[in-house]
């Protein structure tokens, strides 16, 4: 990246700014205080088979779209049933979990200071609903945040990267795509957006054949990185 032609970033949002299994794991201990930590991450792999499989089925075709919500309950329904608790208050409350994660450490302040020098664009799975009290909730701040919903699928479907293309008006190679999942950014590779690797302990690590345009150990080093652009 040696010229200064990034327009606007783009950012992932679950598990590149937000601590997903952390929010996960309380909304789970909150169902259940007697579980102790191993029996917890059971459930939470659990959660996230689910997720990750229906997904797929909605990527594959084999099964209609559903919002991240609506996943996010059939997922707090497995939990739930698998420690005995059929409670539905109790299980819209493990399901509401999938919306209240907590920002990583540098995330509100690395966002603020990029905001100085580029529109940011959330480009998120969740569904409108779940953006809407993730943002409030992790105190995200964004010039635009886009839903997967608007294009009724999941990302690494070109059509979400797309959206970010379409609002931004610019064409994908003045977008810096950001995230903490390779398979998101080579995504994003797909549609033409340029890519940025932030390293997060729940992300996917880029594999040898990967080439992206920046490799970050956090929000602040891709600020840094950023500062001539």
């Amino acid at each position: 990246m040696a010229e200064p032609e990034i327009d606007a970033v783009v950012f992932d949002v679950l598990g590149t700014l937000v601590d997903e299994p952390a929010g996960i794991r309380a909304g789970i201990r909150a169902l259940d205080p007697s579980l102790d930590d191993p029996r917890v991450e059971r459930l939470l792999a659990l959660w996230q088979r689910h997720i990750d499989r229906e997904q797929r089925r909605v990527l594959d075709g084999v099964r209609p779209y559903l919002t991240s919500e609506a996943l996010d309950l059939e997922a707090a329904r497995l939990v739930a049933e698998a420690v005995g608790v059929d409670e539905p208050a109790a299980v819209a409350a493990l399901a509401r979990s999938g919306c209240r994660l907590p920002p990583w450490p540098d995330t509100v302040a690395g966002l603020a200071r990029l905001a100085e020098r580029f529109p940011l664009i959330g480009l998120s799975n969740a569904g409108r609903t779940a953006l809407l009290e993730l943002n409030a909730h992790a105190g995200l701040r964004w010039h635009q945040a886009l839903s997967a919903e608007e294009a009724r699928t999941y990302k690494p479907d070109p059509a979400v990267y797309q959206l970010a293309v379409t609002v931004s008006g610019r064409p994908p190679e003045r977008l810096l795509m950001v995230a903490a999942h390779a398979w998101d950014l080579r995504g994003a590779q797909r549609v033409g957006l340029r890519t940025a690797f932030v390293a997060r302990p729940a992300g996917d690590p880029p594999a040898s054949a990967d080439r992206f345009d920046v490799y970050a150990d956090d929000l602040a080093g891709l600020a840094d990185q950023l500062a001539d652009f």
